[in-house]
């Protein structure tokens, strides 16, 4: 029998925070049949606050950015299990979306989205592996680096 998620997670010492709510007229996650869509997720800490703000290529280094593109994944598995009920119906990750607000010409946006991305794998293994969209921004809510979605396969 495989290890449960939250089980993973406690072995990785992650604690998922409380899922963010809705800061306008969307829902954190909705379910279609099989699928899980939730809706960007910035990088709040266990307080609630950002961890980083600003521009990639401005004052947000690519570590940090990458360290926030984590941040918004277990923000993604905080709304997934609040929406499911158990992490372990998840049967795979199938895309992530992930949005880098950054200044013209920066083009580092994969080495930040694969801090979203390891995340993932490192928590699901192979079921963790992804089709991906990264794109940059020029600004993003509460001025947060990065924000990313998800659309997951559950049972």
């Amino acid at each position: 029998m495989s290890i449960s998620i939250d089980r993973r997670l406690a072995d990785l010492g992650i604690v998922l925070p409380t899922p963010a709510a809705p800061v306008a007229n969307y829902l954190g996650a909705v379910r279609s049949g099989t699928l899980l869509a939730v809706a960007g997720q910035l990088p709040l800490g266990l307080d609630g606050k950002l961890l980083a703000s600003g521009k990639l290529g401005e004052g947000v280094s690519v570590e940090d950015g990458k360290a926030a593109a984590r941040a918004s994944a277990i923000g993604i598995l905080a709304q997934a299990r609040s929406a499911l009920g158990s992490l372990d119906r998840v049967e795979r990750i199938v895309r992530l979306g992930g949005f880098i607000a950054c200044v013209p010409g920066f083009t580092q946006h994969p080495a930040v989205m694969n801090g979203a991305s390891d995340f993932m794998v490192e928590v699901f293994g192979d079921r963790g592996r992804h089709a991906r969209t990264t794109v940059g921004v020029p600004s993003l809510p509460l001025d947060a680096p990065v924000e990313v979605e998800a659309l997951i396969e559950v049972r």
